[in-house]
């Protein structure tokens, strides 16, 4: 990285097509070479059920912790870039997908965006979002949602379920 300012931001990873777990294996390597990027921690995956359109697969999901120094626009078009590279298509709300890539968190920004929302707005009510981010920062405060802890304990009826070995 050459950049001054570094931001560590938190990126959410799922898909549920043509070997998910893979998939976002070669995302976690990806996010470590992108551009002024630097993963640092990276959680387990975990298997959940499909949210919104349920006709689908199960999703798999982790979260990564990244130390960037794009700003938060930058950091969006470069995991739309590496969603395409795995094939990722948007055929209809919440359809299967091969890789998804949200920024969940950049630094404690609360940024309104036409293209992007920080922090996410349905971060603190999704278990496969909440459980992973848990594993890697624990004590995480959430800006406007509160702390990661009681977000994920108020999911806990969700059905997640963490993977050993981190396969399906």
């Amino acid at each position: 990285m050459t950049k001054d300012a570094i931001t560590r931001a938190y990126i959410g990873l799922g898909g549920n097509l043509d070997d998910p777990a893979a998939r976002i294996q070669r995302a976690f390597l990806a996010l470590n070479q992108l551009h002024h990027t630097k993963l640092v921690l990276k959680s387990s995956l975990y298997r959940t059920a499909p949210v919104g359109y349920l006709d689908q697969p199960d999703f798999i999901n982790a979260v990564a912790a990244v130390d960037t120094a794009l700003e938060p626009i930058e950091l969006l078009d470069a995991l739309l870039h590496l969603e395409l590279d795995e094939g990722r298509a948007r055929s209809f709300k919440n359809a299967p997908r091969t890789l998804d890539l949200d920024v969940l968190m950049y630094g404690d920004l609360q940024l309104i965006h036409d293209r992007l929302l920080v922090p996410h707005p349905r971060m603190g009510a999704r278990a496969f979002v909440l459980f992973p981010l848990q594993e890697i920062a624990p004590n995480l405060l959430i800006p406007g949602m509160g702390s990661v802890k009681q977000l994920a304990a108020a999911c806990q009826d969700q059905g997640i379920e963490r993977l050993e070995n981190n396969t399906p």
